[in-house]
């Protein structure tokens, strides 16, 4: 597999993680490197490490995971999408300066925009691919992907605060029902 081919794979499979990103940005009261660092290795570190798990797994458990992935992936994207929609509505301040960057979020958000990435390690098993190149450039492109997500949502957040919440959540809740009924084949 080529340079080119393995830059697009990395470019599709970080697309989820941006969109999460922008939503992440769209939270935030006011641009944080750190958040945007957060995003980044999070994102960046999980899209790298589930084609690993899933080049080491093979085929052998390649319907497993491809007929579940899904319905997982749309599970925590909707549990989080409803989440940031009833921080937004309820009362009080509803800025968090961070965009809620703790560690189980974070995680459950990670998983959510890599599970499709495993299926890609799995086929990588197949394939004539450097593994480490492979996954080394998969996790540079969604980090710098995911950092720039943050500083273009925050843009956008930091003007529109409630409003710019509620929309970042009806998001994740889309790209959960996107990436379910495109597996569905729905679409």
């Amino acid at each position: 597999m080529n340079f080119l081919t393995i830059l697009g794979i990395s470019i599709a499979v970080s697309m989820d993680a941006f969109s999460v990103s922008i939503c992440k940005g769209l939270a935030t009261k006011k641009f944080s490197l750190k958040t945007a660092l957060i995003c980044g290795i999070w994102f960046g570190g999980f899209q790298a490490l589930m084609p690993l798990i899933g080049y080491f797994l093979g085929s052998q458990f390649q319907h497993l995971i491809t007929s579940i992935d899904h319905w997982i992936a749309f599970g925590l994207l909707l549990l989080i999408g409803i989440n940031m929609i009833y921080e937004a509505l309820k009362s009080g301040n509803n800025e968090n300066p961070d965009g809620n960057t703790g560690l189980k979020t974070m995680f459950l958000l990670a998983i959510a925009t890599s599970i499709d990435a495993l299926a890609i390690g799995v086929s990588f098993a197949f394939l004539k691919v450097n593994i480490w190149v492979s996954i080394l450039m998969i996790g540079v492109t969604t980090f710098i992907f995911s950092f720039v997500g943050v500083v273009i949502g925050n843009f956008f957040g930091s003007r529109y605060s409630k409003t710019a919440q509620v929309t970042g959540g009806l998001i994740l809740i889309f790209i959960g029902t996107k990436i379910l009924f495109e597996h569905l084949s729905f679409i």
